[in-house]
């Protein structure tokens, strides 16, 4: 192995070490707080979902109840008639 094969070897592995030292440095400092703020997003989606899904409960059951359905359309029919 020549001088400058060696050099550029060294270069690349120091430079392997510092980026692998700033990546572990950074996950200790910041890696709590990434948690909460993924664990507030999380529980944010979850209210979410479960909100859409209620509201789709009740578009089913407008949906597939004929009775309710009739009366529904009869209740808007009345309303344009006024």
């Amino acid at each position: 192995m020549s001088f400058w094969s060696a050099m550029v070897a060294i270069a690349a592995i120091i430079a392997f070490a510092n980026i692998r030292m700033n990546r572990d440095r950074n996950r200790g400092s910041g890696g709590y707080e990434r948690a909460d703020a993924d664990a507030a997003y999380t529980a944010s989606l979850e209210r979410e979902v479960a909100d859409l899904r209620k509201r789709l409960e009740v578009l089913e059951r407008i949906a597939t109840d004929e009775g309710e359905t009739r009366r529904l359309s009869r209740e808007i029919e009345s309303l344009r008639d006024k």
